[in-house]
């Protein structure tokens, strides 16, 4: 147990819980390097049949990496160590999606970024009905990253890109549609739910344990709002980002992708696609460790960090302002030499 991070038995059970509520368990790489040793040590122990993540706070599961910590090491002239945290947390994310044990996600509120890359990897995803998905880097010059990718490369491309790109915060109904979650529950079932789980783990079956578990407790999700809305857009051409911003844009559920740093809509388009060409989370990993040691070194992250996080004006100057002046070729190179 940590101060950020705690980490505990409960029977057969190993719960590791994100306990940074004043930053909505935004993860720094204490949290990372606590993971991965819990899920190390546990991986082989007969005792753990299986392993809960949760997180500390009414307010969410968990809102994403400390970006903010990347960006000042950027700023100070020392980008590898932004390249350490994005390797550690990525190698954190394959651990989880490769997990020999049933991993669990009991995800509420805020999950966002770093969350998605926790969350969405388990093998067992609940979300309370009124949690908030989203992947929010083009707001801030980044690239959707965590191998998510990998996740979104099993649903329809054009509802992926729609929410990747657009960064938009969506429901359970959305959450489900594009396999991000498994099942919803009562928000008033959330501790039920938990000690359905810790005794699912102590059972000789625990992954049916755990599936009649998400039968019992499945609640309505709500409509995929978003993925309806993308679904509109249906005929665009999804490969090419200048066609998304010009026709979905034009559409008001998908405004926001004007408002976008264009590199990073450059970025989350290519690698989406990359991503779809893989069958192996590992190489989608390397895609994003490629593109996030690469952007991260580009004005629009520090840029971006600052106008959403540090100064909260919401009014970024991108370089390049449109994707016109993107340098495509470069970020076709980046992703291929991963």
């Amino acid at each position: 147990m940590t101060g950020q991070l705690d980490v505990i038995r409960e029977g057969n059970l190993g719960i590791i819980a994100l306990n940074r509520p004043e930053a909505i368990n935004a993860l720094s790489l204490e949290m990372i390097d606590g993971v991965t040793r819990a899920l190390e040590q546990w991986r082989d122990d007969d005792d753990i049949g299986a392993v809960l993540f949760e997180g500390r706070g009414p307010r969410g599961f968990c809102s994403g990496g400390d970006v903010r910590a990347v960006r000042q090491a950027v700023v100070a002239g020392q980008p590898e160590i932004g390249d350490a945290f994005f390797a550690a947390e990525y190698a954190m994310n394959g651990l989880i999606a490769r997990y020999p044990k049933p991993t669990i996600a009991l995800a509420h509120g805020v999950v966002m970024g770093g969350g998605i890359g926790i969350a969405g990897h388990c093998t067992f995803r609940f979300a309370t009905s009124e949690a908030r998905f989203a992947m929010p880097e083009a707001a801030i010059g980044f690239v959707c990253d965590v191998g998510v990718n990998y996740i979104l490369g099993k649903a329809p491309v054009h509802r992926a890109l729609a929410f990747a790109m657009s960064g938009l915060p969506v429901g359970v109904g959305d959450a489900l549609a594009l396999g991000l979650t498994d099942c919803p529950i009562d928000p008033q079932r959330i501790e039920a739910v938990r000690a359905g789980i810790a005794a699912a783990a102590g059972t000789p079956r625990v992954e049916a344990a755990l599936g009649a578990l998400m039968q019992a407790e499945m609640a309505p999700a709500g409509e995929p709002v978003l993925c309806a809305a993308a679904d509109r857009h249906l005929g665009l051409d999804w490969s090419d980002p200048v066609e998304i911003v010009r026709g979905a844009g034009a559409d008001p559920q998908f405004a926001q992708l004007a408002l976008r740093s264009p590199t990073s809509l450059a970025a989350i388009a290519a690698s989406q696609h990359a991503a779809r060409r893989k069958t192996d989370i590992g190489a989608v990993l390397a895609i994003d460790l490629g593109l996030a040691r690469h952007l991260s070194r580009q004005p629009d992250f520090a840029e971006g960090v600052r106008a959403v996080l540090i100064d909260k004006d919401h009014k970024p100057e991108w370089r390049p302002n449109s994707l016109a002046g993107v340098d495509h070729a470069g970020l076709a190179a980046v992703i291929a030499a991963a």
